[in-house]
């Protein structure tokens, strides 16, 4: 970087410096990347993109994070006005077939498909492809069981089709709560059914 360009960015806020990569990014980027990039520090990078990301809040652009890598995306509250500024159709809906295996992959984070189908009860292929094909998972590597399954996981676009800006976002599984709500459910049916016996 040369000694005229290093001065011109200092007037800028390292701020609005990482806002500037992630803007032209064409897709997530490394802290490291940006660190290289701007010539400072991963931790000044870090505290840089916290700051960021506060200022966002009251602004139309949100950071989003995946597998510890940064890209810029439009706030979620914001999808309708975007979808009619930008004359997008309705985005086509995913089967329940499809919800249930996007969930399961969310929720587990590098699960293969045998996995899935053990989860599921049913083959999973077409529901995969369907995923893979729409960009909401990717795979991420192979196991090294036998055969060597493929790794699923979401992609960054799973997150801005959800409006997350991170997975951490996603809501907390209540099995517990939900096989406990079953199991009073079936003792009820079972002392119904005693009573009609009687």
């Amino acid at each position: 970087m040369s000694d005229q360009s290093k001065s011109k960015s200092a007037e800028l806020s390292l701020e609005a410096q990482i806002e500037a990569l992630l803007f032209v990014a064409p897709g997530t980027v490394s802290i490291k990347h940006m660190a290289e990039a701007l010539e400072l520090k991963p931790r000044a990078i870090e505290k840089g993109i916290k700051n960021l990301q506060i200022e966002l809040e009251r602004r139309g652009l949100r950071l989003q994070k995946h597998r510890n890598e940064y890209k810029m995306v439009s706030a979620p509250q914001l999808s309708e006005q975007i979808e009619r500024f930008l004359n997008l159709e309705a985005t086509s809906r995913l089967s329940a077939a499809a919800l249930e295996c996007l969930a399961i992959i969310a929720y587990q984070q590098s699960v293969t498909r045998p996995q899935i189908d053990s989860i599921r009860g049913v083959n999973s292929d077409g529901v995969i492809r369907t995923l893979l094909s729409n960009g909401l998972i990717e795979e991420a590597g192979r196991t090294e069981g036998p055969g060597r399954p493929i790794l699923y996981v979401t992609s960054p676009d799973f997150l801005q089709h959800f409006g997350l800006a991170e997975i951490n976002e996603l809501p907390p599984l209540k099995i517990e709560e939900r096989l406990d709500e079953l199991d009073k459910q079936e003792n009820a049916d079972n002392g119904e059914q005693e009573l009609l016996k009687s």
